[in-house]
C-alpha cells in the first residue's frame, strides 16, 4: 500500500519524535532500528525510505532533543520574569527533571554518546552548546563568558552524577550544590546539607 507523501512526512516526524526519546532513555546504540520503528507505529522496513542511515536520524533525533530542552527552559524562564535564570535552574536542578529521562536534558542523557558519533552528530550539540549558552546569558544579562559556561557544565555534570547515585540524600545534595550557584535557587529538600 502506497503512503501519501503527506502521511511520509508524518511519519518521518513521528520518528524522529519517537528517536529523540528512545535515544535519551536508551542511548544511540541501546535501541535497534526494529525497535525504535515499532515504538513509533511503524514497521522496519520503511526506514530507509524515510533515512538515508541510522547517522541521519541521530543527528535529527539530537537537533529535536536538544530544541526539547530549549523550550522547556524557556517555559521554566517565563514562569518568572523577575528571576528567569533562578527558575531554568530550579526546574533544571529538580529531583522530578533528573527522573525525566526520555524527555530530560538532551546534554546529560547524550554527550558521552555524542561524543563517539560522527561530525553531524556533534554538530547538532555544539549548536545546542552554543544556543544554551545564548540563553543563560539573556536571561542573566551577562555576556556569554566562561563563567556562564562553567554555570551550563556544572548543571548539566550535577543533573549527570545525581542519576549515577542510589543514595537520594547524596543525589539531592550535589543537585543543591549546584543550585547554590544561581540568585534565588531553592533547595529540593529541606535536608539537604
Amino acid at each position: 500500500m502506497r503512503v501519501s507523501r503527506e502521511q511520509a512526512a508524518q511519519n518521518r516526524e513521528r520518528v524522529i519524535e519517537t528517536a529523540s526519546r528512545l535515544f535519551r532513555e536508551h542511548g544511540f546504540d541501546g535501541i535497534g532500528l526494529k525497535d525504535l520503528m515499532a515504538g513509533a507505529g511503524l514497521t522496519q522496513g520503511g526506514f530507509y525510505k524515510q533515512f538515508a542511515s541510522k547517522d541521519e536520524l541521530t543527528a535529527l533525533a539530537s537537533r529535536r532533543a536538544i530544541a526539547s530542552s530549549a523550550e522547556r527552559w524557556s517555559s521554566a524562564a517565563a514562569s518568572r520574569p523577575g528571576d528567569p535564570l533562578s527558575a531554568v535552574a530550579e526546574f533544571y536542578l529538580s529531583p522530578e527533571h533528573v527522573a525525566e529521562r526520555a524527555e530530560g536534558c538532551a546534554f546529560v542523557a547524550l554527550a558521552s554518546d555524542a561524543a563517539r558519533q560522527g561530525p553531524e552528530v556533534k554538530a547538532e550539540f555544539e549548536a545546542g552548546i552554543r544556543a544554551n549558552l545564548d540563553m543563560i546569558a539573556s536571561l542573566s544579562g551577562e555576556e556569554n563568558s566562561d563563567a556562564l559556561l562553567a554555570k551550563l557544565s556544572m548543571m548539566v555534570g550535577a543533573v549527570l552524577l545525581s542519576r549515577t547515585v542510589n543514595d537520594e540524600t547524596l543525589a539531592r545534595r550535589i543537585l543543591n550544590a549546584a543550585g547554590s550557584q544561581f540568585d534565588g535557587h531553592t533547595k529540593t529538600t529541606k535536608d539537604a546539607q
